[in-house]
């Protein structure tokens, strides 16, 4: 029986579950809204994973993890370019550079490290190809997948609670008037700065979702943490017109001369 449909039927930790009780050998193409990603499996276990057009050839990996400086990924690039990751992986190990069960190693936590992104997709048509496997030149691993899916169904528990939470993303936010605190003292992340950064009535949560390029999980985990800590509000959309986000993320809402949050949001943006 052919394996397709849509991340907002079956979750990639449900298609995980079932590649691995059926002991499947093939490959899972999923056809995201700006990349396409595929994990190969042998047997139920995942043995290769590429995400969209990210490098992900044995020098790329290993200078990931630091193991090769950025001269010497050059330095492979231009010496030994002609070599494939299996023969690359040789020639390493029998210098002395590294050993296989480092560039195994290596290889698991990259390729962990994909899937653990695909977490976050929650629409993208999938397909499971059954003579779909890793190219011939790369060095596959074999990774039982049980931790993964419950790391995956902990995901899932969080992605519906956040729908729970944040029902629709056609919403606007405002930032709550409070003079007492401290901006200083906030500790947000880059991402969430940039979210901030477009937090006006008249932008809904779709489209600083768009402009920050964040995706439908990430930016309600951002927003449910604004709203936790008091910071914002949600506002209806109806009474406000919606406009475009401009180039001017965020419209002062208060007086000048008004000590308010925002302001010294907007400070603090600007300094970074």
């Amino acid at each position: 029986m052919a394996l397709r449909g849509n991340l907002r039927d079956f979750t990639v930790t449900q298609l995980l579950n079932l590649i691995n009780l059926a002991h499947k050998s093939g490959t899972l193409v999923i056809d995201g809204s700006n990349e396409t990603a595929q994990i190969s499996f042998r047997d139920g276990k995942l043995a290769y994973a590429q995400i969209g057009q990210e490098d992900n050839h044995l020098a790329a990996i290993l200078h990931r993890f630091k193991r090769l400086s950025a001269g010497q990924l050059r330095a492979i690039h231009l010496r030994a370019d002609h070599l494939n990751d299996k023969e690359l992986g040789l020639l390493l190990i029998n210098a002395g550079y590294i050993s296989q069960e480092e560039i195994l190693s290596l290889l698991q936590s990259y390729f962990i490290d994909v899937v653990r992104r695909l977490f976050k997709w929650v629409d993208g048509a999938f397909q499971f190809e059954y003579n779909l496997h890793p190219p011939a030149d790369r060095i596959p691993i074999r990774l039982d997948l049980e931790n993964l899916i419950i790391e995956g169904a902990r995901q899932l528990r969080e992605w519906e609670q956040l729908r729970e939470e944040i029902p629709s993303l056609e919403m606007g936010l405002k930032f709550l008037d409070r003079p007492e605190t401290s901006i200083q003292k906030m500790n947000l992340s880059l991402e969430e700065w940039r979210v901030v950064s477009y937090i006006n009535p008249k932008n809904t949560i779709k489209q600083i979702a768009s402009v920050t390029k964040l995706n439908d999980m990430e930016i309600r985990r951002i927003i449910y943490g604004l709203l936790q800590a008091g910071l914002v509000e949600v506002v209806r959309q109806g009474s406000t017109p919606r406009v475009e986000i401009l180039r001017s993320p965020v419209t002062p809402l208060f007086k000048e001369k008004q000590i308010s949050l925002v302001q010294r949001l907007i400070t603090r943006i600007r300094s970074i």
